[in-house]
């Protein structure tokens, strides 16, 4: 009998309906990390966000909505996408960083896990089905899949539901200029045991806990100090430049343990972090091996109407592609895919995947 792999049986997503466009932060002020607003105007600062980023619209959750039920509304999809029945999933991991944050509150809600919630909104009821978080920056989700192909694998689990959701609106300083590229989604899938050729191939995973673990924290409003608040902070630069040096590596090395090329990827579907710096990763991710510049339609992006959910991005771009949703990309029977992200820790996690 050949050995257990890992394979995707169903996918899905949720996105809020409610979008907020650019134009929406113009009459907002934003300060410096000094707390002094900024002399340019706030339409230039917009614009230039606009350029870096290469985000236009955000999504955002109704106040009736948590992350936990965002998670479940995933969770539905990806359960119908694989025709299994909810009761034969032996695992629940749920990725995210900040629990269930109700509208207008900062304090984030971690007890019960947002797993067990899911469970319990699912209306699931097999004991034996464990539901528990996992909270590692934006790559939460493509870790949670390295976790449940490592139980796939070892014949602990036969069908394991893995979720990224986030409502990281509910937890941004609306002074600094970076509020605007968070947002809220959710996405999930059905990873499964196969005895197929295909599946999860290889993976790799490293944590620069040095001098980096500060370059994504929490930390005070940018516009008076509140002891008691904390809010999402970035290092933007040290953030771009640690991702430009570090991301590629990781990815090369993911691949190298498949011996597999570069030339063999048919999609790089990346965290969708910020869009020109997810695309300069590519360039050099593929300078490594020689190219001069990323092929074309390699490197799907979906940032420019949703914005960036954190651990729910790169299952909510898998899931577009998936269901014919993103233009001019698809995924086909035996495709070689890069599913890779980077974040807070500073972590970065790649899986080379191949389509059954």
């Amino acid at each position: 009998m050949s050995a257990l792999q890992s394979v995707i049986l169903g996918s899905g997503h949720y996105l809020p309906s409610s979008s907020v466009t650019n134009e929406s932060f113009t009459s907002q002020t934003f300060y410096t990390e000094q707390g002094v607003p900024f002399p340019n105007e706030t339409s230039d600062i917009v614009q230039k966000f606009y350029n870096i980023t290469g985000i236009k619209e955000r999504t955002y959750a109704k106040p009736e909505m948590l992350s936990s039920d965002m998670a479940t509304e995933a969770a539905k999809k990806a359960i119908t996408d694989a025709g299994i029945d909810q009761e034969e999933i032996d695992q629940i991991i749920v990725a995210h960083n900040f629990g269930d944050i109700k509208s207008g509150s900062l304090v984030p809600d971690l007890m019960p896990s947002l797993a067990a919630k899911v469970k319990n909104k699912l209306g699931l009821i097999n004991p034996n089905c464990v539901a528990y978080d996992l909270i590692f920056g934006c790559p939460g989700w493509v870790q949670g899949m390295i976790q449940a192909d490592a139980f796939i694998k070892s014949g602990q689990a036969k069908h394991c539901l893995v979720i990224g959701t986030e409502t990281l609106s509910r937890i941004v300083d609306t002074t600094d200029r970076d509020s605007m590229i968070f947002s809220d989604g959710a996405g999930a899938c059905i990873l499964s045991a196969s005895d197929t050729q295909s599946g999860i191939l290889s993976h790799a995973n490293v944590t620069h806990a040095a001098e980096d673990v500060h370059y994504l924290a929490m930390g005070p409003s940018n516009k008076e100090e509140e002891a008691d608040n904390l809010y999402i902070k970035m290092q933007g630069r040290k953030i771009y430049n640690y991702a430009l040096s570090e991301v590629p590596k990781a990815i090369k090395a993911c691949l190298d343990k498949a011996d597999v090329g570069i030339d063999k990827i048919a999609k790089v579907i990346i965290h969708q972090a910020n869009e020109k710096m997810d695309f300069a990763i590519g360039q050099r991710l593929y300078q490594l091996y020689g190219y001069d510049e990323m092929p074309a339609h390699i490197m799907p992006m979906n940032i420019e109407k949703i914005g960036n959910n954190s651990v729910a991005t790169v299952p909510i771009l898998l899931d577009m592609i998936d269901k014919g949703l993103m233009e001019n990309h698809s995924l086909n029977s035996g495709d070689l895919i890069i599913l890779a992200s980077v974040g807070a820790g500073m972590s970065i996690n790649s899986i080379l995947y191949k389509i059954p």
